[in-house]
């Protein structure tokens, strides 16, 4: 197998870490030897060992002369476990392949010097694009301290996310509603704002497939948002996370019984509008170790992400319904000349039941 096949293997290999490692980025290893796998591994858990070490731990025979293959540049620091480049150079590891180097200061470049100093041949670079996608959250949450952002929306042809009567049952379909719970198991969070809240009474856990639920963010800027909603009685997991604005601080009474339902409450500045800050949320989500948000509503919060160019990717499931008239996905977003639409590029299509998934990146 050349290089290449490889990595695409930690690639896949680290996928299985989904869910369970973050803010750490998702790591897999190989160790070839003679052409032959002789150690595989991934990081499985936030603060346990790391892909590297669990590949080497995993090993038939002697790593001597061996070929390790690793996604992401081996740490050379301490951290929550010794660096992992120490663990290569004491087992005579003679070659590393390495997908992408790592962007995160205590580690970018340093990695690759300990290796090459000790002597072992390293390559850089092999299927960078792939890996670097892989562990987007992680990139963006380390270069810019901000979550990476996607938009979730499930409409009709015409555009509709719910009819007059602001009902949404279901506009998409069973295999739909289904892969939506499966994208929730892999971001840390999912954000919605008080009017889905109050009108859908959503519980924003993961039912359908297997997989860790989600901090579920709520943005509820006058705190007026009843207890007896699903997201707060319904929190055994303590991952219930409201942001009001500032001016609620002095509501202890109302803060006191939402902490006492195990809800976390922060407190965000207010524009000049009264509505919570969206940088200034997400700025607090990223100091709170949330390196993702999957946002499921409404349409105000859909169209300030859109205004406030607050998005990395868009989720689109198109239902072939028309409804004619009702709550247009981004009712808030006007642009009054075709050459002001916010303009997005098609990442990839699928058809999930009988719906049209559209992945949108900017």
């Amino acid at each position: 197998m050349a290089d290449e096949s490889y990595i695409q293997l930690t690639i896949e290999i680290a996928k299985k870490g989904e869910g369970s490692v973050s803010p750490n980025p998702l790591v897999g290893c190989v160790i070839t030897k003679n052409n032959r796998i002789i150690g595989a591994g991934y990081h499985q858990k936030f603060g346990e060992e790391h892909a590297e070490i669990n590949a080497i731990n995993s090993s038939s025979e002697t790593l001597e002369d061996s070929t390790l293959y690793v996604n992401l540049e081996p740490c050379s620091h301490h951290g929550k476990t010794p660096p992992c480049v120490e663990r290569i150079i004491k087992e005579k590891i003679k070659r590393v392949v390495i997908g992408t180097l790592d962007i995160n200061p205590l580690v970018s470049g340093n990695g690759v010097k300990a290796l090459k100093k000790a002597g072992i041949d390293v390559k850089v670079g092999v299927l960078e694009k792939e890996c670097i996608e892989l562990n987007k959250f992680f990139f963006k949450y380390i270069s810019e301290k901000l979550p990476y952002v996607t938009l979730k929306a499930a409409q009709t042809l015409d555009g509709m996310i719910a009819d007059k009567n602001n009902h949404s049952e279901w506009i998409s379909c069973g295999e739909a509603r289904k892969h939506v719970h499966w994208l929730r198991a892999k971001y840390d969070a999912v954000l919605i704002g008080s009017e889905t809240a109050k009108l859908d009474n959503p519980k924003l856990t993961v039912r359908m497939v297997e997989g860790r639920n989600p901090f579920r963010v709520v943005l509820d800027s006058n705190l007026k948002l009843k207890r007896e909603l699903n997201l707060f009685k319904n929190n055994s997991d303590n991952k219930t996370i409201v942001v009001t604005s500032e001016k609620n601080k002095s509501r202890l009474k109302k803060i006191d019984q939402l902490e006492k339902l195990g809800v976390k409450v922060l407190f965000i500045k207010s524009d000049t509008h009264g509505r919570i800050q969206l940088k200034s949320v997400l700025k607090e989500l990223s100091k709170q170790h949330i390196t993702s948000v999957f946002v499921e509503g409404g349409s105000k919060i859909y169209s300030s992400f859109i205004k406030q160019n607050l998005f990395d990717d868009i989720y689109l499931f198109m239902s072939p319904k028309i409804l004619g008239c009702g709550l247009n996905t981004f009712s808030e977003f006007k642009s009054n000349k075709l050459g002001d639409a916010a303009k997005l590029n098609i990442r990839r299509t699928q058809k999930i039941g009988n719906d049209i998934l559209i992945e949108l990146v900017k």
